[in-house]
């Protein structure tokens, strides 16, 4: 985050997603089952929804798998007091 040019905060997140060994016929439910819709998501897996049936390890934070690492983001928001809740 940046504020006239000065950087503010910035924070590296690592997750760690190990996919489990699959069928081409279990690829081609999952995108049948996912819809178009996955072709609109970055790595077409839906973490969120049933692209989590396409994973066996998940090591990291979930918000940092989505794009962005919010707990991080929140707790500097709420040390600068822009953030209330």
């Amino acid at each position: 985050m940046a504020r006239d040019g000065k950087l503010l905060f910035e924070h590296v997140s690592i997750a760690r997603m190990t996919m489990r060994p699959l069928r081409d016929a279990e690829i081609e439910n999952y995108l049948d089952a996912a819809g178009d819709a996955v072709t609109t998501t970055v790595g077409a897996y839906q973490l969120e929804g049933l692209g989590i049936h396409l994973f066996e390890h998940i090591e990291g934070d979930h918000f940092t798998i989505l794009g962005l690492p919010l707990l991080e983001l929140f707790a500097f928001l709420r040390s600068e007091h822009l953030l209330s809740i």
